[in-house]
């Protein structure tokens, strides 16, 4: 018999099939999950155009030597997920997204023995894929620009035409390590934590910049402006580092309320203060008399921004993390705002490999100090309500909202 594309993948199929102890038709993710078998097809949520995704559904490719093969147990829906879904400001569709996701391997190739870290893995450790693809020291945040990355590098945002199961939002994933893929073990934190690791180490490498200025210390008075998901875990980062002076400014009061959890110790609703003067001094007050000596913009409003120099003293530092991609053009008065004040400026954009390895202390500092980092992910749907949890975020019915393949405990609200 000659063989075609076709006649491979279909003896791939019957062989998959008597692998798992049977010879009809492939089981379902979910069935397949509940059986410990591994299916023949996997469920992916394409975004295939604005404001919606299908799930569809792909044969699992054989996993190689150098692969890995990963159940999907959870997934965080990012600011970037929402900007593809609403916008496509990077021209993607269609396209798997989804990188905040862990999950179960349940196949790995015989190459395949230690993580990026050198740590030990095996079937059954739960693991995380970093989107900086490997640890390059020319590569200093996260450019697509710099090398030629593919979709097999970065996971949940570069489409691949090929396998399409490289992004978080479905039920298995295709680690590819031939690729030099990144990956961690990270099987000693709950699915929670584990899902949140990916946007804290946007706030932990925005914190290692800002302490380049040399201002940030154990004692600095500290402005967080934006309760979204990176400003609370912003707050979060501070308080592990023994920062005690924090004062978080959002307009949704129980966002401020929530960073009071985390570890802000004053808050300033804007809703409250017309006119910047007054919301600057607002901020002012809050500090008990003196403006801050750094602030972190974790918005990305330009008015936020253009808002933000009011906050800080003469000689103080900002640190610039809101604007992931161009939200537009901010005004300030390079007079009044920079030169005059001597204004520490840097500019903070996703994080470096280090910077993600990092981040596991942090989770794990936050948890032995008590602050309930986790109870961020208020939320969770199932993959068949991805359109419908996507909409729910961008009203902001909720703080962190996650895509999930099992339900969440503690305070999570399962839909």
């Amino acid at each position: 018999m000659a063989l075609d594309s076709q006649n491979i993948e279909d003896i791939v199929r019957q062989v998959l099939a008597g692998m798992s102890g049977t010879g009809a038709a492939a089981p379902s993710a979910g069935a397949a999950a509940a059986s410990g078998n591994i299916p023949t097809t996997a469920h992916v949520a394409m975004l295939t155009a604005l404001g919606h995704f299908d799930v569809k559904e792909f044969p699992i490719p054989p996993v190689g030597d150098d692969d890995i093969l990963v159940r999907v147990e959870g997934t965080g829906i990012c600011g970037t997920d929402q900007h593809e879904f609403k916008k496509d400001p990077f021209g993607l569709i269609p396209v798997a997204l989804g990188h905040e996701g862990t999950g179960e391997i349940v196949k790995i190739g015989k190459n395949v023995t230690k993580d990026s870290a050198g740590k030990p893995v095996k079937v059954g450790d739960k693991i995380v894929t970093c989107m900086m693809f490997k640890d390059d020291p020319e590569i200093t945040m996260f450019d697509l620009n710099k090398k030629n990355v593919g979709a097999a590098d970065v996971y949940g945002l570069i489409p691949d035409d090929d396998i399409h199961l490289n992004g978080w939002f479905s039920d298995y994933i295709l680690i590819k390590g031939s690729r030099g893929s990144t990956f961690f073990n990270v099987s000693d934190m709950d699915l929670k934590s584990r899902i949140i690791i990916e946007p804290a180490a946007v706030l932990v490498h925005a914190v290692e910049r800002a302490k380049t200025t040399g201002i940030l210390r154990f004692n600095s008075r500290v402005c967080v402006q934006g309760c979204g998901p990176i400003g609370l875990l912003c707050v979060a980062v501070l308080r592990t580092m023994g920062i005690e002076n924090i004062v978080t400014v959002d307009g949704n009061e129980s966002r401020l309320e929530f960073s009071k959890k985390l570890g802000a110790t004053n808050t300033v609703n804007f809703m409250q203060y017309k006119g910047i003067d007054n919301l600057a001094n607002a901020v002012k007050e809050a500090f008990g008399g003196h403006f801050a000596d750094f602030a972190f913009q974790c918005t990305g409003s330009p008015i936020a921004h253009s808002n933000i120099y009011h906050f800080i003293r003469n000689g103080g530092g900002l640190c610039e993390l809101g604007f992931f991609i161009n939200n537009g053009d901010a005004t300030i008065n390079p007079h009044f705002d920079l030169c005059s004040k001597e204004i520490n400026l840097v500019g903070s954009w996703v994080y470096t490999l280090r910077d993600y390895a990092t981040t596991f202390d942090f989770l794990r500092r936050a948890k032995e100090i008590g602050l309930p980092v986790t109870d961020l992910i208020t939320d969770a749907f199932p993959l068949n309500k991805i359109n419908e949890a996507h909409e729910f975020a961008l009203a902001q019915k909720g703080l962190k909202v996650a895509v999930t393949n099992v339900p969440l405990d503690g305070n999570t609200n399962n839909h």
